[in-house]
């Protein structure tokens, strides 16, 4: 099981990957543009800094739910 809080901290970090990848995509495949190594690196950086923080995620133990008893 996994706390609300991870599951929404989780989908940030996923949605600014995607971002990532989303602008990545579109720079690269800009035919007209010729990249220089600071544009390629800065991409590399972007790319990086989004997939960070999920490597390097940690999720909580599950705590078990007290049994009620009679």
């Amino acid at each position: 099981m996994i706390a609300r809080t991870e599951l929404d901290a989780l989908h940030d970090d996923l949605y600014v990957l995607a971002c990532a990848v989303d602008d990545t995509q579109r720079d690269l495949a800009d035919g007209n543009a010729r990249h220089t190594a600071k544009d390629l690196r800065g991409m590399v950086d972007w790319l990086l800094e989004a997939a960070l923080p999920l490597r390097d995620r940690e999720f909580s133990a599950p705590t078990p739910t007290p049994r009620k008893t009679s």
